[in-house]
């Protein structure tokens, strides 16, 4: 046996501590649980510890495999989850707190859970930091590639505030509702990526294989070609004769715009021709928007102060022009001001935003001013993106039509160039 020294936390907040004499760390937050309490630290005591710490006689270390640290870090890779992956665990996580689990039984069970996207040593370790005595957000901010900024602030003002169940599950709906924005994205996309795909593998098919069998026809007959035919002939030329130099040239356009891409200059002129583009502009602010305010309402809800959830917000949102606007703010905010005059001067918000974030202030209801401006600009969004995909699916069909009727154009022409010099 050996003794734990701890502090933990009440439902109420209120900070207890104590002493324990259990067989180790893992059993002593145990105790803690048992007894109604949220473990903060839990600590051995100088003698337990310097027991532990003396080296044991006789102790078989033969059959220890040690892994090279790069084997090692590729077996223990855990990639970046989808958004519907990490709302899954969340709620997960979520349903057996509420159960009455306690909090390292539940991780213990998480290591079972098939979830998918997220391995079972992310819980595996978050179990073990919570079992040494560190607080779950501590544990989940020592993998930042599965829990981000916003998502390791929340949990550490559920944790504070006694209701991390509650915390989780408005986690959860957060990650929901911004995978649903993500599926509606792709979703719009799906259809004319296929026409256009379908469109460019035919032109190219007919350019490489079908037109050089034509072109062997119209040099047997001296006849003039009409204009038409004679530029898809070059065109043709071009594509079969000097398919290496246009494969140079698109190499070199695509790695001087990867290089572009990657300076801040080049972020941030493309960040702003997105929001000036024709037709998906308007979808790419009604995004921003709607992300900015359910962050930002997510973050206030659940207790965390203002200028740290604006900061996370600012971390989140994409567009660097966004990120700007929202860092002036903040800066402002700090400065005593309210948080929508900050915003109205960034020029970038919409008025009706602006106008809902000011009754919030004025009614001390910011984080409901703010879920309405969300379910507001991400209904918007809906429909707009309902509007996008239905104009840009004839658009397509349109171009491909007439790319292809252009082809059978050209070589129609020349057939019937070659029909009338015969018939003469």
């Amino acid at each position: 046996m050996a003794q734990f020294s701890y502090k933990a936390r009440r439902k109420s907040g209120e900070v207890v501590t104590g002493v324990l004499d259990v067989a180790d760390r893992s059993d002593a937050v145990i105790q803690i649980e048992r007894l109604g309490l949220f473990p903060v630290t839990v600590e051995a005591s100088r003698i337990s510890a310097a027991l532990r710490n003396e080296p044991s006689a006789g102790r078989d270390r033969s059959k220890a495999v040690l892994l090279p640290p790069a084997l090692r870090e590729l077996i223990n890779r855990q990639r970046r989850p989808k958004l519907q992956e990490l709302a899954t665990f969340t709620q997960q996580l979520a349903n057996l707190l509420k159960s009455g689990m306690p909090l390292t039984v539940a991780l213990n069970s998480m290591t079972h859970l098939e979830s998918r996207g997220i391995s079972s040593q992310v819980s595996r370790q978050l179990k073990q930091d919570v079992m040494e005595g560190k607080g779950l957000s501590d544990a989940m901010a020592k993998q930042p590639i599965v829990f981000s900024d916003l998502y390791v602030n929340m949990v550490r003002a559920g944790e504070q505030s006694g209701a991390l169940v509650d915390v989780l599950e408005r986690l959860s709906q957060h990650y929901e509702r911004f995978a649903e924005v993500q599926q509606k994205f792709t979703s719009a996309l799906i259809y004319p990526s296929i026409v256009a795909s379908v469109g460019i593998l035919i032109m190219f098919f007919f350019m490489t294989y079908m037109l050089p069998k034509f072109m062997e026809i119209f040099d047997g007959m001296n006849v003039e070609l009409p204009a038409a035919t004679r530029f898809l002939i070059g065109i043709s030329n071009l594509f079969s004769g000097y398919w290496w130099l246009m494969c140079l040239v698109a190499l070199t356009v695509g790695v001087v715009f990867k290089r572009f891409q990657s300076t801040e200059n080049g972020k941030r002129a493309i960040d702003r021709w997105k929001l000036r583009a024709p037709i998906l502009g308007k979808v790419v602010k009604l995004n921003l928007y709607g992300q900015f305010a359910r962050t930002l309402a997510t973050l206030l809800k659940n207790g965390v102060p203002v200028l740290t959830a604006l900061k996370i917000t600012e971390q989140i949102i994409p567009n660097r022009i966004f990120k700007d606007a929202i860092g002036k703010t903040r800066e402002d905010v700090t400065d005593g001001k309210t948080i929508a005059q900050p915003l109205t001067r960034s020029k970038i918000f919409p008025q009706l935003m602006i106008d809902l974030l000011k009754i919030g202030e004025e009614t001390g209801d910011v984080p409901g001013a703010l879920e309405n401006v969300a379910n507001t600009y991400e209904n918007e969004l809906s429909i707009a993106l309902r509007v996008t995909t239905s104009l840009i699916e004839p658009a397509m069909i349109i171009v491909m039509a007439l790319g292809v009727g252009f082809l059978l154009f050209s070589v129609l022409s020349a057939m019937f160039a070659i029909t009338s010099n015969i018939a003469r």
